[in-house]
This record gives structure tokens, sequence and C-alpha cells, in this order.
């Protein structure tokens, strides 16, 4: 039987990519008692880069929206693999972390990153989904992606 998290994704048809291996040396996520640190997350989807941009420059918010909408997605899906499986097992979204590669003009992060709020809010449902959050620019991100967030949740 499905739990109430993997049914409200179904209802959504939202299908969680597989959680993606590090690029580098360090882990996708670390378990520490009830906390689970989720590393930053771009937008790769099936092993492709997507959303590869700046945000002020050759991307407007609404394309940057749905680049932070997939790193929600690839969060999500690391956070299935330290839950075992079970999202079910998430009490809280404690804080996402979002960087966006943006001109220095652009001053629409939180909206960019709204993107994986948002989807945090609609999967867990509030007030599990609801967190604490910190939207900021950046001058470049790795392999030239737009959006990068990461993530603290609280499991049982």
């Amino acid at each position: 039987m499905a739990g109430l998290v993997e049914g409200r994704l179904t209802e959504q048809g939202i299908i969680l990519p597989g959680a993606a291996s590090p690029a580098a040396n360090y882990v996708s996520y670390t378990v520490a008692g009830k906390i689970v640190f989720v590393s930053g997350q771009i937008t790769m989807l099936d092993n492709k880069l997507q959303f590869v941009g700046r945000l002020g420059d050759d991307m407007d918010v609404d394309t940057g929206y749905q680049a932070a909408r997939l790193c929600g997605l690839n969060l999500l899906a690391q956070l299935k693999s330290a839950c075992g499986g079970d999202l079910d097992r998430v009490r809280q979204v404690v804080k996402l972390g979002g960087f966006v590669n943006s001109t220095p003009e652009f001053t629409d992060q939180p909206k960019v990153i709204n993107g994986a709020s948002d989807l945090m809010v609609s999967v867990f449902g509030e007030p599990i989904g609801q967190h604490a959050r910190f939207a900021v620019g950046a001058p470049s991100l790795p392999l030239g992606v737009a959006v990068e967030v990461d993530g603290i949740f609280e499991i049982n």
C-alpha cells in the first residue's frame, strides 16, 4: 500500500527521478540522528543537464521557477533514499537553501526558489512542508546550471 506522500505524488502526476550519484568527493546525503542533510541538487534529469543559463540574462523567472522545482524533485529523490524508500517518515522540511545563477541586477531569487518551496508544501502539506529558507544570487553555479538547492529534513 502506498503511503500518504506517495499518494500525493501520484495525484499530482509526479514521478521522482532516480537519486543521482555525487559528482565529486562528498555524499548525496548524511543522516545525523533524526536530521537528514541533503547535498545541493542541480537541474539534472535522466543524467542530462537541464536549465543551463543565467537569470536576468538568458532566462526568465518562470523558467527559473521550473529549474528550482526540478532541484526540489532531486532533493525528494535523495530524501526518499535516506528514508529507505518511505517519504512518510518525513516529519518536517526544516530548511531549503537556494542558489540562483544570476546577473548582479537580478533581484527575484526568492521567486525562483519558490519552485522548490511550493513543491515541498504540495507534496508534504502544511505544516510539514513549510520551512525556513534562503535564496541568494551567485555569479556562477556548477556546470552552468541556473539553480542549485540543498535541504535539511527531520525524519522519524
